[in-house]
């Protein structure tokens, strides 16, 4: 039997992986569109800030480890054609086009630069001083336009997660950082009334922040990159030496497309929960196909810990397994400079949208007992159905080291679980002065929107007290 999988990064390399594991003697093929799988594209803004050196560090894995699994490595090759009833995969390298047969086929094509109708963006480039980061050439382009060019200044498009440790990473060289972000606030993924702490975090570091502020077009002028932009409706302009786009990707679906694949929520591929296409004899996951979310059902939501699992699920199933996707609560966080914010589940507007009744209430918790030295605040924001009482989502903003990034993983587990809001206080959690209370952080969140919203289910989700 041969699987090929299509794509180098999470998806590709997890299918291929958990086909060899299952079953050694089947015969994989990794194609890769450049030299460099199975790199860690979310590591590269520590590679800018100099806290990952040198940039091979970022490999989850080596070459020679990967071919020591029993894959095989076609790199620097595109796949171009998928002979859906011929099962054979039609590819390009710097020798030509040629073939390659498959009995299955595992498609993990990923998500490409998103450009947001910029003006500009898709005619400059890295040579004029215009980048984008979403692969490890891009990585090596903006690595020599700083190291040769040593530019003073940059303006970043976009505040998302990218855009924020980026500007980490300048700042960290001594580039004068302007971040531009379209919304009210930066990092749009959590609520405005804690953004605004990572707001305030970046301005502490020197960077510049214009929010509210929409990119128009992005221009190479006589005093360099020139950024049109309005601001509240008043056109502004910004100058710099660089500028990086980070606006978000959208799903590279070309190649499946035209096997026949079906596009659903954010133009990726329809997949179901095995991480079939529809397509005979394809499998497809990560950034280019669709997320089952366990709170909205099918939505698009590319994360990288999602590549991973669906990968990891296509490549079983390739082999004849049963392997289901067990579904997403979309738990991502985000470290700016000495601040950590994290979410999980849904904010009010995605809730509403999803057809519940939410309500949302915001505390400050300290991360241990306050009588222990260096007792640091996190803020939390827990959304709640306010008919069931079920937990619909968190958000969190606390210094580095208060364990925002772990906190936030037991009210995705909560989210897994189905537990209502009140049901967090019969957590066992831990607890120890120098390290929490004997209500943690995360059960002093939930008891305060209890308080603020009772429910009919309150009184009936504690468990029986023991006698």
């Amino acid at each position: 039997m041969h699987i090929v999988a299509i794509g180098g990064s999470d998806a590709g390399i997890s299918a291929a992986l958990r086909a060899r594991e299952i079953d050694p003697s089947v015969e994989v093929t990794v194609v890769v569109a450049d030299a460099y799988p199975n790199y860690s594209i979310c590591g590269i803004p520590y590679y800018f800030s100099g806290d990952v050196q040198p940039w091979q560090s970022l490999a989850h894995r080596s070459h020679a480890d990967l071919e020591a699994t029993g894959m095989r490595l076609r790199l620097d090759t595109v796949a171009t054609a998928i002979d859906v009833a011929g099962r054979r995969l039609t590819v390009q390298d710097q020798r030509g086009e040629s073939v390659i047969d498959y009995d299955e086929l595992v498609v993990g094509t990923g998500a490409l630069p998103a450009y947001a109708g910029i003006s500009g963006l898709d005619q400059l480039g890295p040579e004029d001083g215009v980048h984008v980061i979403h692969s490890m050439g891009d990585t090596f382009a903006l690595d020599a336009h700083l190291s040769e060019r040593d530019p003073r200044s940059a303006i970043i498009i976009g505040a998302g997660y990218v855009g924020l440790e980026m500007a980490e990473g300048f700042t960290a060289r001594g580039i004068a950082v302007t971040q531009l972000q379209r919304g009210p606030e930066v990092l749009s993924t959590v609520d405005p009334e804690l953004a605004w702490l990572v707001h305030a975090e970046l301005v502490e570091h020197g960077v510049s922040v214009h929010t509210n502020t929409t990119v128009r077009a992005v221009e190479k002028t006589a005093a360099g990159l020139t950024v049109r932009a309005e601001h509240e409706g008043q056109p502004v302009t910004f100058t710099s030496d660089l500028v990086l786009a980070v606006v978000g990707v959208r799903p590279n679906t070309s190649l499946l497309e035209r096997a026949g694949a079906t596009l659903g929520a954010g133009r990726a591929v329809m997949v179901d929960e095995h991480m079939r296409t529809g397509v005979p004899h394809v499998f497809a996951a990560g950034d280019g196909v669709v997320t089952h979310h366990r709170l909205l059902g099918v939505t698009y939501l590319p994360l990288g810990t999602t590549a991973h699992k669906q990968g990891r699920i296509a490549g079983e199933n390739a082999l004849g397994g049963s392997a289901r996707f067990a579904g997403s609560v979309g738990t991502q966080v985000v470290k700016v400079f000495d601040l950590v914010a994290a979410r999980t589940g849904l904010r009010d507007l995605e809730a509403a949208a999803g057809g519940y009744s939410p309500a949302s209430t915001q505390t400050v918790a300290d991360d241990h007992k306050r009588y222990y030295p260096q007792a640091q605040p996190i803020n939390i924001r827990i959304t709640g159905d306010t008919g069931t009482g079920l937990l619909l989502g968190a958000q969190l903003v606390g210094r580095l080291g208060t364990e925002t990034a772990k906190r936030v993983d037991i009210y995705a587990t909560a989210l897994f679980a189905g537990l209502t809001v009140d049901q967090i206080s019969d957590l066992d959690l831990s607890y120890t002065p120098p390290l929490g209370s004997p209500w943690d952080a995360v059960q002093a969140a939930t008891q305060a929107w209890s308080r603020a919203n009772p429910t009919d289910a309150q009184q009936t989700t504690h468990s029986a007290p023991l006698s």
